[in-house]
């Protein structure tokens, strides 16, 4: 695999390693933040998911009326109006919402994981495979154990993932940041 940037890129991304280290403050002081109140922390991640499907649905309706002489008119209205009303249950009710939006976390990483080890067991031939195996039996677990808080921990488990991210992503642009410069 070849690297894209050419060495003008190179040198100017280099001169900016102080904004990737200060975003990556930002972030992690977010996370922080977040660690600090991980009921908050769901709740704007409920409202966050609820904008984006909001948008989206209200985006499918427009799209609706653009494509109503093509046969597809009610199907656009229907799944842009669910859309919209699953974004404003999300306003509405987002401790339920946080409830919904854990149980299928839950459930995605449990089909996740066990693909990844059924994955990882086809790939025993070669290297490697193992890891592949441990990787989806961790995913596998997690899952399994947030099924089984559930619905209790869907007041905090999304804002643990929000908090968790933000610091994972924070420290990557710092390190980011320090190893570019030198």
């Amino acid at each position: 695999m070849t690297n894209t940037f050419d060495p003008a890129g190179r040198q100017n991304v280099a001169a900016k390693w102080g904004w990737f280290v200060a975003l990556g403050v930002l972030l992690i002081m977010a996370g922080g933040i977040a660690f600090g109140n991980l009921l908050m922390a769901t709740v704007a991640s409920v409202y966050y998911v609820g904008l984006i499907m909001l948008i989206g649905g209200l985006l499918n309706l427009a799209q609706a009326y653009q494509v109503k002489d093509w046969g597809g008119f009610l199907f656009w209205v229907l799944s842009g109006g669910l859309y919209a009303a699953a974004g404003l249950f999300a306003f509405v009710n987002p401790l339920l919402a946080s409830s919904i939006l854990t149980i299928l976390m839950a459930i995605a990483l449990i089909i996740a994981g066990a693909f990844r080890i059924w994955v990882g067991f086809r790939l025993s031939p070669l290297g490697g495979w193992g890891w592949i195996v441990i990787g989806g039996l961790v995913t596998l677990i997690a899952g399994l154990v947030i099924a089984a808080g559930w619905p209790v921990n869907s007041l905090w488990i999304l804002g643990l993932f929000l908090a968790v991210d933000l610091v994972m992503q924070g420290l990557a642009l710092i390190a980011f940041g320090v190893l570019v410069k030198s």
